[in-house]
């Protein structure tokens, strides 16, 4: 605000030939309050997750890093969890009880597929009995204890052309997930970018028990969106949750978690204008999803 006063003045003088000397002072004036404002700006990490193709450890440690930074309010403590594969056989996943935006290479536990695998076909376990079974999938038996919800990651991993996996609760999404509006806004898509970045529409999970019984739930819906859409998802939303993104990059499932973040924003704001959003139409959603240039960008993308 000061900056467009003194502007708005240094104009004014330079209409006025008597007055050089002021504007001199108060150009100088304006380039000393510009520079130390830009010097005082708040700097983040770059938008990039920093994809290591080679090294899938390196990217989920830094993709946990952008999905853990506090100013996206995405997740919060030890909220969220994120998975990548490594091997045919193998996975690492965020451990209990750590925190994406300071995840380190000590708070991942690398499991087997298999022996998580086994778990989607029991219909009763205890709490005890899942969480033996999760200590019994690491690889190095002294790492820490994976994630109550390794399980539902095992699943998604094995998906066809899924390599990275997010889950976070970001505060835009869950506004629409704890009301009323939740499985329309899975379903339906207000504006192009969305479907771009998230997909002709998203997996909805009807509030389950986390852990096992969630993991269950997520597979039975995304077959039965696979089935109907002949593709795997990049959204899944998890009623009165949260939000899980995946793809086979990192920056796949960062777009997917921050345009959907910013989706549910516009929902909201278009709800608390009219009621209800104007959603794109079936034949305009499957236009976009179907436009040679958005594949294009997809790529470009990471997507």
């Amino acid at each position: 605000m000061l900056a467009k006063k003194v502007i708005r003045l240094v104009r004014q003088l330079n209409s006025i030939p008597a007055f050089p000397f002021w504007k001199s002072v108060f150009s100088w004036f304006y380039l000393v309050f510009d520079l130390t404002r830009r010097e005082n700006q708040p700097t983040f990490p770059p938008m990039s997750t920093q994809s290591h193709p080679s090294d899938p450890i390196a990217s989920m440690l830094s993709l946990s890093h952008q999905l853990g930074r506090e100013d996206r309010k995405l997740a919060i403590l030890g909220e969220g969890n994120t998975s990548a594969r490594l091997s045919d056989s193998t996975f690492g996943v965020k451990a209990s009880g750590s925190n994406l935006a300071t995840l380190s290479l000590g708070s991942v536990s690398e499991c087997r597929f298999a022996d998580l695998a086994e778990l989607l076909n029991q219909t009763s376990m205890s709490d005890a009995a899942i969480d033996e079974a999760l200590l019994d999938a690491r690889v190095d038996p002294n790492a820490r204890k994976p994630s109550v919800e390794a399980v539902f990651h095992a699943y998604l991993l094995t998906l066809p052309g899924v390599n990275f996996v997010g889950h976070t609760h970001p505060i835009t999404v869950n506004q629409l997930l704890c009301s009323k509006f939740a499985r329309t806004f899975a379903l339906r898509r207000t504006f192009p970018d969305e479907i771009v970045c998230c997909g002709v529409e998203s997996v909805f999970v009807p509030y389950t028990d986390p852990g096992l019984k969630l993991a269950q739930a997520i597979r039975v819906e995304v077959i039965a969106y696979i089935e109907r859409l002949s593709r795997p998802p990049r959204v899944i939303l998890l009623e009165n949750h949260g939000l899980i993104a995946l793809g086979a990059t990192p920056e796949a499932v960062l777009a997917a978690t921050l345009m959907a973040a910013k989706a549910a924003e516009i929902f909201v704001g278009a709800a608390a204008i009219g009621g209800e959003p104007r959603f794109l139409t079936h034949d305009e959603v499957a236009r976009i999803a179907g436009r040679p240039d958005e594949h294009y960008r997809q790529r470009a993308l990471g997507l």
